[in-house]
């Protein structure tokens, strides 16, 4: 009866549909001379072409055209789609760009962008934009860019772009090869969208008109491109990027206290990238090296579980959406960063395991239909006791009328263990996942939702190997609620996934209302609810956080939230708090605890910026004060630098530690000259006793070439003892055959 109570929850999201505003359309046209992507919009081509302007302000209303308005124009020939920019200006004062890294963050920066979707089916699409200063960023759009990191800038690709800045306006110039998208032959008709962040006048704007409680990037309020003649199929699109490294690796973590292990390294691989057809492409990996992929932002973990960081390898990334976005955040039956990560049984800690090669099919077979087939194969490491491992994935995209769509997936993870250990609880010969999921985007994004259910295959015991979730969620301009239950077996084993918990229920509803007051001070006021609840078989209630929350958005950049909290634990298993190998609680024990929190957020447009946040509560049996945040201060056009930080006191009774728990990571970033880039990010955590430090040099010298300079050193936290360091040199080349 309880599960069926919250199956109704989610009958809402099939019935409602609103009507979508009229749309804006542009018309593109073939030219037979291309312009010179210099930043200057002076050629006889851009007389030639149709110009738009008429931007919507997003930010800080929605309901009136852009003060300071941007023009657009675009053309097209047998390679390149070609944009032209002109961002007005009249105001006084630098631009606003809070670090001078490629890849740069939205928030907080002015940039101009493209929003592209080639199939028209309002779920999937790309984003290339720019700053005023020339730095560039792509992304790839998933789920209809409707929600929280919809968009991922890890990807990379291959286009142009120049920008000039001038007294009153800023312009742009990009030719983004057809070769970089995915589109069907014969198209006549693409969503598009651009979109306008100007943080020096602290507006933002789209001419697509989108409602400010939706997010820039929402491929629902796009536009119409409509192309001149129906694109033709083209022509052979392979690329082909061959990669060398060598550098120098030093283990100071001998048994001979005083020697270290000192190896030269050396390694030649690559990627090949064939468009099987203009929306199906193949990707192939030989020996993969990822040294250079940037290391990931360390945080204070207070909590029981395992936390989950993002993946940054390129190879992973395009359509990565039709992979890993199966079931919740908490509950992914498949997790791209298992691949390559192995246990070490000697230690019984994660160590990296080399990946020899793999393949990759991914896109649409028709207009409807996107699949993916993934296949990698991973090195043995006797000395490790690491067997070789294979992974193959399956997945199928059924869209449905408008957005929606059903997805299916099969993983299958098989281990070579017949030389490493009988037992089958160390080593599973395989370890499968089926599952089937349904997602709901309502044309208007009003309505979004999701219901999965998936199951694990085992070689022995798979009674209640499930999982089973399902979120509503319904946005207006002033109401926000939200509906979430998952419901997972006590069996349920997605060994190449990312499942927190097993054998729980589990229910999550929030209430978010939102006004906007008549002021010249304060945009928006908003107060939230929020009510986490989890029961275990056979314990009943185990979690419980219950949430309220009260946020202030000034009519200047910033954000202001004050909040109370009160939660429930009970531990199924002995914990310390600390996670410092303290004494631990005792399983069967329960706490409940109140607390406060805040949140500042400064004006994003000065050039010292701040985020600071607190809490102040009861902790398990004892208390925590905490604080964290970053400081930056940007020195455009030359770089920037911030300091992330996060302080926890913890204090427990007898006979229980105690903790001071510090996490510092001072960064640099300087942007050394024209596509030359260095970066150094310093990690102190007292909590993993460890410092790291990882520096790295970019230089960018042809578009999506890269020759990398990176040195690491890892110490310990307590005395300062290396643990090991190292310094690679590797260098990629993009090369169109």
């Amino acid at each position: 009866m309880q599960k069926g109570l919250l199956l109704l929850f989610f009958i809402p999201t099939l019935l409602f549909s609103q009507i979508r505003p009229d749309q804006r359309s542009l018309n593109i046209v073939k030219v037979s001379e291309a312009p010179e992507i210099d930043g200057r919009i002076d050629e006889e081509v851009w007389n030639q072409v149709e110009v738009t302007n008429g931007f919507f302000q997003r930010f800080p209303a929605d309901t009136s055209l852009a003060t300071f308005q941007t023009q657009v124009q675009m053309a097209y020939d047998d390679k390149f789609i070609y944009v032209a920019a002109t961002c007005f200006d009249k105001s006084e004062g630098d631009y606003v760009v809070q670090s001078m890294q490629r890849d740069f963050e939205g928030f907080g920066n002015d940039y101009f962008s493209i929003i592209i979707d080639p199939f028209n089916d309002l779920t999937n699409g790309f984003e290339f934009g720019v700053t005023p200063y020339g730095l560039q960023r792509e992304g790839l759009v998933t789920q209809g860019g409707s929600v929280r990191n919809s968009t991922s800038y890890s990807w990379d690709n291959k286009w142009y772009s120049q920008v000039r800045t001038y007294a009153n306006r800023w312009e742009v110039e990009m030719a983004i090869p057809f070769s970089t998208l995915r589109y069907a032959e014969g198209s006549t008709s693409w969503r598009i969208n651009f979109l306008r962040n100007d943080y020096k006048n602290n507006e933002r704007s789209n001419w697509s008109w989108i409602p400010r409680n939706f997010r820039s990037s929402t491929l629902a309020y796009t536009g119409e491109l409509n192309w001149d003649r129906p694109l033709a199929k083209p022509g052979l699109n392979l690329s082909v990027i061959p990669y060398l490294t060598g550098g120098l690796i030093q283990d100071f973590e001998q048994e001979e206290a005083d020697t270290k292990d000192t190896k030269l390294t050396s390694g030649i691989g690559g990627d090949i990238k064939y468009s099987v057809t203009s929306s199906l492409n193949l990707d192939l990996t030989i020996n993969p090296d990822f040294s250079q992929v940037e290391v990931d932002q360390q945080v204070t973990n207070l909590d029981r579980f395992e936390i989950n960081f993002p993946e940054r390898r390129q190879f992973f990334l395009e359509n990565n959406d039709l992979f890993s976005d199966f079931g919740s955040r908490s509950v992914r039956p498949f997790f791209t960063r298992r691949i390559g990560i192995a246990k070490d049984t000697t230690t019984d800690e994660n160590v990296q395991n080399a990946i020899i090669a793999g393949a990759r099919l991914s896109g649409k077979l028709n207009e409807k239909l996107r699949i993916g087939l993934l296949n990698m194969q991973t090195a043995e490491n006797q000395s490790l006791g690491i067997p070789g491992a294979n992974y193959t994935v399956a997945v199928a995209q059924q869209q449905l009328k408008g957005p929606s769509n059903f997805s299916a997936i099969f993983i299958n993870k098989e281990q070579q263990v017949a030389a490493f250990s009988d037992s089958l609880e160390e080593y599973e010969p395989f370890n499968r996942v089926v599952g089937l999921d349904y997602n709901h985007i309502s044309k208007d994004n009003v309505w979004t939702g999701k219901v999965f259910y998936h199951r694990s295959i085992r070689p022995e015991n798979n009674d209640n190997a499930f999982a089973h979730g399902a979120n509503v969620l319904y946005n207006t301009l002033t109401w926000e609620a939200e509906w979430n239950h998952e419901i997972v077996g006590a069996g349920y084993d997605a060994r190449v996934g990312f499942v927190r918990r097993t054998n729980y229920e589990r229910i999550t509803p929030r209430l978010e209302y939102k006004w906007y007051p008549q002021s010249d001070k304060i945009n928006r006021l908003s107060v939230e609810v929020e009510n986490d609840m989890l029961w275990a078989s056979n314990e009943g209630l185990t979690d419980r956080e219950t949430s309220i929350s009260f946020s202030l958005r000034p009519e200047g950049s910033g954000f202001y939230r004050v909040g109370y909290v009160n939660s429930y634990i009970q531990l199924l298993d002995s914990f310390d708090p600390t996670r410092t190998d303290g004494e631990e609680l005792p399983a069967g024990t329960s706490y409940e605890m109140h607390g406060a929190s805040i949140f500042f957020l400064s004006d994003l447009r000065k050039q010292f910026t701040w985020s600071a946040r607190g809490y102040f509560g009861e902790f398990y049996n004892g208390v925590r004060y905490g604080a964290s945040g970053e400081l930056n201060l940007r020195a455009a056009p030359l770089g920037a630098f911030s300091l992330n930080y996060s302080v926890n006191q913890v204090n427990l009774p007898d006979p229980y530690a105690d903790a001071t728990l510090l996490l510092f990571g001072p960064r640099i970033n300087l942007y050394l000259a024209k596509n030359l880039f260095f970066t150094t990010l310093i990690q102190y955590n007292n909590q993993i006793d460890n410092i790291n430090v990882n520096t790295r040099i970019q230089w960018r010298f042809k578009p999506a070439s890269d020759i990398f300079l990176v040195y690491t050193d890892n110490y310990y936290a307590d005395h300062l003892r290396v643990k090991n360091r190292g310094i690679i040199l590797k260098m990629t080349y993009w090369l169109n055959v």
